[in-house]
């Protein structure tokens, strides 16, 4: 007689299991990768979108991540959640107008971004912070880079910064 059930009160699960059939329900969050940036990347001007150079791949499961030109390409189509990090930091001497926006772009095209506030200052260098995700729907073609930019308003100060470290992401979610 073979068995066709077994009820346990619990499980080690320490312990290896050898499946023979089919285990179905599961999935791996692939294509996934992070990049961070490797250097410090000037330029930065005010109220201009500029792609954040984060060349150092921390992972890159399916190598879909080109560290050349920064983008994501994950080649399977699914729904994705995508986040990216900037630390960006501008050496002006005023502390006005100190925001910035990270951008996630999808196919050349701002999707999603946040604004960041002015977060600190040390001596005359001023420091913000952006972060930014979503979720979103990916064709196998498409592709998704991270832009950030200064912004400066009506009195505000020009900025000529630059990014400090940041990071960039993106892994599957649904298959």
């Amino acid at each position: 007689m073979a068995i066709d059930k077994i009820q346990s009160e619990s499980i080690n699960l320490a312990d290896n299991f050898a499946f023979t059939g089919t285990v179905s329900g599961t999935g791996a969050n692939t294509p996934a990768f992070e990049a961070v940036a490797a250097s410090t990347q000037s330029g930065i001007g005010s109220n201009v979108a500029t792609k954040m150079a984060m060349s150092s791949e921390i992972y890159d499961t399916n190598s879909k991540y080109d560290t050349s030109n920064y983008r994501f390409t994950p080649t399977i189509a699914g729904k994705y959640f995508v986040y990216g990090q900037i630390y960006m930091e501008s050496s002006s001497g005023s502390h006005t107008g100190k925001r910035a926006l990270a951008h996630i772009y999808k196919n050349g095209s701002s999707f999603k971004q946040t604004i960041a506030e002015y977060a600190g200052e040390t001596g005359d260098l001023t420091a913000v912070t952006g972060l930014v995700s979503t979720v979103m729907d990916l064709d196998d073609n498409d592709y998704v880079e991270l832009f950030g930019q200064f912004l400066t308003f009506s009195g505000d100060v020009e900025l000529d910064g630059r990014v400090g470290g940041g990071h960039f992401g993106a892994y599957k979610i649904i298959t």
